[in-house]
């Protein structure tokens, strides 16, 4: 099929995506003097004009600091900020808003667990399994813990589709295994793991379990409980919230007998020179002023993702990356990698003959954005055999007039290089 000659588009049924795309300002604006196509929303996620609105409206009316103010605009700052925490609690289906710790991002919460929970649990000899697909801030934490404590690190393999073996992994688990750290959607691949059943196995073998969650949280509905997860993370920026913003969720017995991982302000409560008590958690893990403003914007994304729902957002999504594979499909020399039969909506790709950042900046220069390379994927990148690959990753603002620019889009890389 030409890459010109469409497939019937998907229905948008169920979401408005017109009246969502009128939402988010940056996606209005033209970039190289075509309207914008944005397909890097695995890398991060374009904001809602509400939750610009909750950042400035914090920073107009309630800027203060939290926990330790005892006038007006400390009061509301911390009531907002508490709010947030109960939101994102009730958003993972926590037990207890204690149980979510605010992080910097997905990557502060694997280093969080790793250092305060890893680092004085391990012991040479035990073992923590992670996956073949981990993004970088799932293995070197790891990396890191094991050789701190002398813990070895094992990775699970991965069949050509982009998924794991579990029968391997049943393998690899034994009475070694302490930590099996996994991610829930492939940042590079789009596979969606089988986190639930991955975690009762972990859990039948003594292990606790942490979920990367960062790509999962803004495509459907996700309770931590329901999975099994001891520790998930995620990232404010990947779910149409503020960067530098995510949160940790964690056991609360977990927390309760982890040692704090930063020393500060608010992590405490007293201090001598002879000795320090250190606060409840989840203050404990909250060292130093927080970043209030990208709680309360986070709160306001979780909002706005629960008033559209979650279910909707994935089954339009999937329409989305059906027609995608489509589209695609014709296009000369362009080979699909991860084909998982679980798939999130994420579309990796090589073009034969063209590197993919030659293939990114063609894509740019059309006005369509998407991301070239290893995606902090190194050793699954080894695993493929490639060096880099395409990736355009969707989101609910997406439309099959975008991947139409894209398929377009690709016909003149190949115009370009052959």
């Amino acid at each position: 099929m030409s890459p010109l000659a469409a497939p019937v588009r998907p229905a948008a049924a169920g979401l408005d995506v017109e009246r969502i795309r009128a939402e988010f300002p940056a996606l209005a604006q033209q970039v190289r003097g075509h309207p914008l196509v944005y397909l890097d929303n695995a890398a991060t996620t374009q904001k809602p004009r509400r939750v610009i609105d909750a950042v400035s409206r914090y920073y107009e009316r309630d800027n203060a600091n939290v926990h330790r103010g005892v006038h007006l605009l400390s009061e509301r700052a911390t009531a907002a900020y508490e709010h947030a925490r109960g939101r994102i609690g009730r958003f993972l289906n926590a037990a207890d808003r204690r149980e979510i710790v605010f992080v910097r991002g997905a990557t502060e919460g694997i280093n969080l667990v790793a250092q305060s929970y890893g680092r004085t649990r391990l012991r040479p000899g035990d073992e923590v399994l992670i996956s073949t697909m981990e993004h970088h801030s799932n293995i070197v934490p790891w990396q890191l813990v094991c050789e701190q404590t002398g813990a070895a690190l094992r990775v699970i393999p991965m069949d050509d589709r982009g998924e794991l073996q579990l029968d391997a992994y049943q393998r690899l688990l034994s009475d070694r295994t302490r930590i099996v750290a996994l991610v829930h959607v492939s940042n590079a691949l789009g596979t969606v793991n089988p986190v639930a059943l991955m975690a009762e196995r972990a859990h039948q073998a003594g292990a606790v379990v942490l979920v990367d969650g960062a790509q999962a949280v803004a495509h459907a509905p996700v309770d931590v409980r329901a999975l099994g997860a001891d520790f998930y993370v995620l990232s404010g920026h990947k779910m149409y919230g503020p960067t530098g913003i995510g949160a940790l969720y964690g056991r609360a017995d977990l927390l309760d007998a982890m040692p704090p991982w930063q020393g500060g302000g608010d992590m405490i409560a007293s201090v001598s020179f002879e000795r320090t008590t250190f606060n409840q958690v989840p203050y404990k893990f909250e060292a130093g002023t927080p970043h209030i403003a990208g709680a309360i914007g986070l709160a306001e994304a979780v909002a706005f993702l629960e008033q559209i729902g979650l279910d909707q957002v994935a089954a339009a999504e999937h329409r989305l990356l059906d027609y995608a594979n489509v589209r695609l499909s014709g296009i000369r020399g362009l080979c699909l990698v991860g084909t998982s039969r679980d798939k999130a909506a994420i579309i990796s790709f090589t073009v034969d003959g063209v590197h993919p950042h030659d293939v990114g900046t063609v894509l740019d220069t059309e006005g369509v954005a998407v991301r070239a390379g290893h995606h902090c994927c190194q050793p699954l990148m080894t695993r493929l055999g490639v060096d880099a690959t395409v990736r355009a990753s969707l989101g609910l603002y997406n439309t099959p007039a975008d991947i139409d620019a894209l398929a377009s889009a690709l016909a003149r890389v190949r115009e370009v290089f052959g």
